[in-house]
């Protein structure tokens, strides 16, 4: 049988006849802190945090601890200033990513400054957009962490979510030349222009077998790009190249960036520059700018791909995987004129000729993906014609849409006199003829009067 609880009498002795022995006050219940504002009033408290108590802050007290009011509280110690920060954003897949910095070539550093996911889908930033901010060192020795946006790509962060994506943009014919003429010399620009010209958004791959001449005539058409179109954006991607090409491009490239993954870095450079300088050109070209991208060599840059992607599916002839020309043939497939203003001009080498079934195989899966093609012939290298180009295999598609009628009236009877002769004594020809005048203009009007090559 449970045992009743015996409950203490807690009344005065002088009532009750009992009592505490020690003659103290009995205890009262005490009713619970835990309550809400009408406790407080009834009990005579203020709902209101008291002067300097907002947002759950201690109020300060002065030598005599008496609370100071907030008016004469000396100011708490602010943030300190965080380091300015210009960089190129690489994201992660997760969401989140980094700033690259120029002058590291856009490597990984540990100092690289943090963009947060949430920073990233407010302003619906993308992959290859230049932005200047605010970066402040985390805790806990993290790396430092962008705290505020200052402008991205000289736009204020609101306004660039207006700015279309480069998908959603029509892609159209090039219509607008780009002229390479900077001079009687080089000729190679000279001959570009009459036989397989370039128009804003084309897409340019140049065949080259080994010792043929292909840097030189880059860097010919990069001096032409410079001088002739400010307004253009220049940029040169060397993909395992060796370091003294590197050096040699930077050297002569007149205006633009030169950005390079030379052959002593490892594949996963090779692949993420290549995709991170690609993205670049498509931020600029989006926001209706025009870009040069040129690019040396595609032919290395699928072999990169090629180890990248590794073992894991069916192999073709040559060693190459299945899938290792996905990506590569779409980083190509980008350039493109757009209907409403902007453009991607990508001219790309392919490497022939090189005793590799590996490199015949990449020519042959980007051989006629492009809309105009410049072969160059190792014969007429060896005999020291410049520039070694085989006229009867190089040419543009839709070249009338870049030419006006005269000019495209020209330039049609200039190659039915060259396709009826030898390679060799055609362009020697052509090159003899261009001497004898100072500009392309000269030489075209003569044609035009039907005074053909003699």
């Amino acid at each position: 049988m449970p045992k009743k609880k015996r409950y203490r009498s807690r009344m005065h002795g002088d009532d009750m006849g009992g009592g505490s022995p020690s003659g103290s006050r009995p205890r009262v219940r005490r009713p619970h802190r835990r309550h809400g504002p009408g406790y407080q009033q009834a009990f005579g408290r203020d709902d209101q945090p008291s002067e300097g108590q907002e947002n759950n802050e201690e109020p300060q007290l002065d030598e005599e601890g008496n609370p100071i009011p907030r008016a004469e509280a000396p100011a708490a110690p602010q943030e300190e200033p965080g380091e300015e920060f210009f960089g190129l954003l690489e994201m992660h897949p997760n969401g989140y990513g980094f700033l690259r910095a120029p002058k590291n070539n856009y490597a990984r550093e540990r100092s690289d400054p943090f963009v947060p996911g949430t920073m990233i889908e407010k302003f619906r930033l993308r992959q290859g957009l230049k932005i200047r901010a605010v970066m402040q060192q985390s805790r806990r020795s993290q790396g430092p962490r962008i705290r505020e946006i200052l402008d991205v790509e000289g736009m204020k962060p609101e306004d660039y979510a207006n700015v279309k994506s480069f998908d959603t943009l029509t892609a159209v014919n090039p219509e607008k030349w780009l002229r390479l003429e900077v001079g009687s010399k080089p000729v190679t620009n000279r001959v570009i222009d009459l036989l397989a010209p370039i128009g804003r958004g084309q897409r340019c791959l140049i065949v080259a077998p080994p010792r043929s001449g292909k840097t030189i005539m880059l860097q010919d058409i990069s001096r032409g790009i410079a001088q002739n179109y400010p307004d253009v954006e220049l940029i040169v991607l060397l993909i395992d190249e060796r370091p003294e090409e590197v050096t040699d491009m930077r050297m002569n490239v007149q205006r633009g960036e030169v950005i390079a993954s030379s052959l002593d870095e490892d594949v996963d450079s090779h692949v993420r520059l290549s995709q991170l300088v690609v993205d670049r050109c498509r931020r600029l070209a989006e926001m209706g700018k025009d870009v040069f991208l040129l690019m040396d060599s595609i032919t290395r840059l699928a072999r990169a791909f090629n180890k990248w992607v590794g073992n894991s599916g069916p192999t073709m002839s040559g060693g190459v995987n299945i899938k290792a020309m996905d990506v590569p043939k779409k980083l190509f497939a980008t350039a493109r004129a757009f209907a409403e203003g902007g453009s991607l001009t990508i001219v790309g080498t392919a490497l022939v000729d090189t005793g590799s079934r590996m490199d015949e195989l990449i020519f042959q899966e980007f051989k006629g993906t492009g809309n105009m093609e410049l072969v160059l012939d190792r014969k007429l290298a060896d005999r020291r014609i410049w520039p070694a180009i085989d006229i009867t295999q190089s040419g543009t598609r839709r070249e009338e849409l870049l030419h006006d009628p005269e000019t495209y009236h020209a330039v049609t009877m200039i190659r039915r006199t060259l396709n009826s002769m030898n390679p060799i004594d055609a362009m020697e020809q052509l090159t003899k003829q261009l001497g004898r005048f100072s500009s392309n203009q000269e030489f075209l009007k003569l044609i035009a009067n039907a005074k053909i090559l003699d």
